[in-house]
């Protein structure tokens, strides 16, 4: 698999920088028949949009998506999809004071350590900016996973820096300009401070992301090193500043004894769900819980210790340009399309080879409805 697609069966190849003409994807292997529309896939950039809020950066680009192959008429054609979004506000000039300099917390100097040269604009490919491209895949995706298999994908923030709920509420979340699970005004206030005294203060941080599917067929994903807690964790892990990821209670079950933290069965059911709806890297069937946490964003007006690329002391470099203080706050639906993804391509392989298991003759524990 080259390091710039995703997926064994329904693939994702992307393509762009932040300041390059334009990003790019090719979704190889969709089924036919599907109705598909930019303005579909338009729902979900404008969360992830950039200028959406004044809690992100200001940067402001209108992510238009435009379908350039693979749908006719309305529909998929089983051939590949081209999706196509042109970058309409770049400031490259932002950047040419640390053209030579490797940003505190950024790709900046791995990057160029491993191909000896890099895009300095924005941080180029590893500008947070790539993942327009994922959600407009992502969007695809969950139109597939609607219409065969009746798979349903919400996400939302559940903290932001030291504020945090236990509440899950996707549709909260939609109204939230934090995308946060209590959409109370209350905890608004609380937020907008916080988010304020950050600005202020030119410091950022970090968050926590939690993305739910429900209806995921029974017997999907594999097991040993394709196991589907390991795959979402690969895809929730290839989203930029993601450095954890839990499966249902994750953490947590290490305190926890084995006869509170395994999921006993009866006729009628699971009675918990601690293990967030997968077993041996397969599908129960029950939610398919998944959480992960963003560190802070690296690019703040904070001067900080580094070094340019000759090895020189830099003893206060200011990264300046448009960033998110949380990069947390619009990677909801980055989330939410890995998720689709990820899931879609298990099912496509979990068909590809089990299609004649009969799974209609084997007793299967019931879900409860939402």
């Amino acid at each position: 698999m080259g390091a710039n697609t995703f997926g064994e069966i329904f693939t994702v190849t992307t393509c762009g920088e932040s300041h390059g003409p334009a990003l790019a994807c090719i979704i190889d292997n969709c089924p036919p028949g599907v109705e598909i529309s930019a303005e579909m896939i338009q729902h979900d950039l404008d969360r992830r949009r950039p200028g959406s809020t004044r809690f992100g950066t200001p940067r402001n680009e209108a992510d238009a998506v435009r379908i350039i192959s693979g749908v006719f008429e309305g529909k998929t054609t089983g051939t590949p999809i081209g999706l196509i979004i042109e970058n309409t506000s770049q400031r490259s000039q932002d950047y040419s004071e640390i053209m030579n300099s490797y940003r505190p917390g950024h790709a900046d100097y791995t990057y160029n350590l491993k191909y000896g040269i890099r895009d300095y604009r924005g941080g180029g490919r590893a500008s947070a900016r790539e993942t327009a491209m994922r959600v407009a895949a992502g969007a695809v995706a969950k139109a597939v996973l609607s219409k065969y298999y009746g798979v349903k994908i919400g996400g939302c923030v559940t903290a932001i820096g030291t504020i945090y709920t236990d509440k899950f509420d996707p549709e909260a979340a939609l109204e939230s300009p934090f995308n946060f699970a209590d959409n109370s005004k209350t905890m608004q206030a609380v937020l907008t401070e916080y988010m304020d005294n950050l600005r202020m203060a030119h410091d950022s941080c970090g968050a926590v992301v939690e993305v739910r599917a429900q209806g995921v067929p029974v017997g999907t994903g594999s097991p040993i090193f394709a196991r589907l807690d390991a795959t979402l964790a690969h895809a929730m892990m290839s989203i930029n500043a993601v450095k954890g990821v839990e499966i249902g209670d994750g953490f947590k079950l290490a305190a926890m004894r084995g006869s509170e933290a395994r999921d006993l069965i009866t006729e009628s059911g699971f009675a918990s769900n601690h293990s967030g709806g997968i077993l041996g890297g397969i599908a129960t069937g029950q939610e398919i819980v998944v959480r992960m946490a963003f560190k802070p964003t690296s690019s703040i007006l904070t001067p900080g210790q580094s070094i340019d690329k000759f090895g020189h002391s830099i003893p206060d470099l200011v990264t300046k340009g448009r960033h998110d203080p949380c990069v947390g706050i619009r990677a909801v639906p980055i989330a939410e399309a890995m998720m689709a993804l990820t899931i879609l391509d298990a099912i496509m392989m979990d068909q590809a080879q089990c299609a004649h298991v009969d799974r209609s003759a084997m007793f299967q524990i019931p879900v409860e409805e939402e």
